[in-house]
């Protein structure tokens, strides 16, 4: 069960003086992937935030965390001296994270005003500040998929990924910031606790269930000579690398800025399909399928992390490779009754 604080009581306020870390979109995929890493490192004094509520849907039901605020009720906590003292870090998640959004109106406030707010906060009270940007920035790679790169130049291909680079323009035009920030390009993130994404979890989670109900699984064919069909490539990174690299940031302090989370090397759809085959201990089927004709024209055939800079800084390389990765995730979750981090 959760240890419950009590933020509002002086006693409290002057005994604790243990460094609060806040995560936002606390009770989604990755949200909930960092409360799971906190906790192995032994870090339960945990603010969890998220617009969605634990009586929905409670994805740190089996975590440590202090309290549990709705995403609207965290800006009371933040004016509070208790807030101004306690708290070391904003791990910031909360976001829309569907690619399809039409509602630029709410994509602008939850992608990018809540975030601005955030990181002003932190800078003018000192604190450091993680926030999640999107690979979606990159459109259509056209420019590459380096984290050096001038946001300014970069044309995503849909509202999401217009509503996280504003954000990184705004963030690194500012005078004033937060004692360290760090924005992260997440690319094809996979793994445990994105069950509740619907149609935004991975390819990898679909697959799954597609394999286990038919023995087979349907891939597009490819419509760009280039690329055979199920060569189209992706940078899939586990979640379990995203979350440690999360504390690695936390623990080392490199210098701010952008940062990809990526594997850092591309591999096709037909390498996931038989890496999941083979933690399923089933022979490989392909249904091979006609692409929609609608997303023809702005499908991506490549994406690849460049992670230079990352490990310039100093930083630890991916340790799962996507064979390794999926046959945990098939093994000590997917088929598993209880599946959750």
């Amino acid at each position: 069960m959760p240890l419950h604080r009590k933020f509002l009581h002086p006693c409290r306020i002057i005994q604790d003086t243990r460094p609060m870390i806040i995560v936002t979109g606390a009770n989604g995929f990755i949200g909930s992937a960092i409360v799971w890493q906190l906790n192995q490192a032994g870090i339960t004094d945990i603010l969890a935030v998220d617009s969605v509520n634990l009586t929905s849907r409670n994805l740190l039901k089996k975590r440590s965390y202090s309290k549990f605020f709705e995403a609207h009720e965290l800006w009371s906590f933040l004016m509070t001296d208790e807030a101004k003292k306690s708290i070391s870090w904003i791990i910031h998640m909360g976001a829309c994270s569907s690619t399809t959004e039409t509602n630029w109106d709410f994509l602008y406030a939850n992608n990018f005003q809540y975030s601005q707010r955030l990181f002003e906060w932190c800078a003018q009270n000192q604190k450091k500040l993680i926030y999640a940007s999107s690979a979606a920035t990159y459109g259509a790679g056209e420019n590459g998929f380096t984290d050096t790169f001038d946001s300014e130049k970069l044309k995503p291909l849909n509202l999401y990924g217009e509503s996280k680079v504003i954000m990184d323009r705004w963030a690194i035009k500012q005078p004033a910031t937060p004692a360290h920030w760090y924005a992260l390009k997440f690319f094809n993130v996979f793994g445990p606790n994105e069950y509740e994404k619907g149609a935004m979890a991975s390819v990898a989670f679909k697959a799954y269930h597609q394999v286990n109900s038919t023995s087979e699984l349907g891939l597009f064919k490819s419509y760009n000579p280039q690329y055979a069909d199920g060569q189209q490539l992706r940078d899939f990174v586990y979640v379990k690398d995203v979350v440690r690299w999360i504390q690695e940031l936390m623990d080392k302090n490199p210098a701010s800025g952008i940062y990809n989370m990526g594997f850092g090397k591309s591999r096709s759809w037909l390498d996931m399909a038989k890496a999941l085959f083979k933690g399923m201990n089933k022979d490989l089927k392909i249904n091979w399928l006609e692409m929609p004709e609608n997303i023809r024209n702005q499908y991506q055939y490549f994406t690849e992390a460049d992670m230079q800079k990352w490990l310039s800084a100093g930083m630890s390389p991916p340790q799962w490779s996507l064979e390794d990765a999926m046959a945990d995730y098939v093994k000590n979750y997917l088929s598993q009754e209880d599946p959750w981090l």
